[in-house]
């Protein structure tokens, strides 16, 4: 498991990345978590972890402004959940969720990729396919021609279902 990128955040409220050692935004740690890297963020002064609350402004502002992925109703029930017995178990239902449909996007995007490299494969192989029954009707018909026998011991053995 890699480790996570220490993110500290100031009391100005500016985001500072400890690896690339430079200032950053919401937009930049998203991007980073897109291309699967792990944050924490604490704040600098306390030391306290603040990675959930800048993960959900993160989420705020992509479902202000980009398409949304929660709809009203599925935020409400969401909500419902709060403070119920049956909350933990949400929070895991929807993380094996995520964590399943993640994996099926990947392979799905493993076969696409291996689609794209050869498209043609299917159609090789059905071109193989007829150039052999092809070259077998060809020697039947130039056996039919010159007057040779087909295989009869081939054709016993088949009505004999061997």
């Amino acid at each position: 498991m890699q480790p996570e990128r220490l993110i500290r955040k100031y009391t100005n409220r500016r985001l500072y990345d400890t690896v690339a050692s430079r200032h950053v935004t919401l937009e930049d740690l998203r991007r980073l978590i897109v291309e699967g890297e792990k944050i924490k963020v604490v704040d600098d002064k306390s030391g306290e972890d603040l990675t959930r609350l800048v993960l959900l402004q993160i989420i705020s502002e992509q479902e202000q402004f980009g398409s949304p992925v929660l709809g009203s109703e599925l935020l409400e029930m969401i909500i419902r959940f709060y403070g119920r017995p049956a909350q933990a178990l949400l929070s895991r239902y929807l993380e094996q969720a995520f964590t399943t449909m993640l994996r099926q996007q990947e392979t799905m995007q493993l076969e696409m990729a291996k689609a794209l490299q050869t498209p043609f494969a299917p159609l090789t192989d059905l071109a193989r396919t007829n150039m052999e029954l092809w070259e077998k009707m060809q020697t039947a018909a130039r056996d039919a021609v010159m007057g040779k026998a087909p295989d009869t011991k081939k054709s016993t053995d088949d009505k004999k279902g061997t």
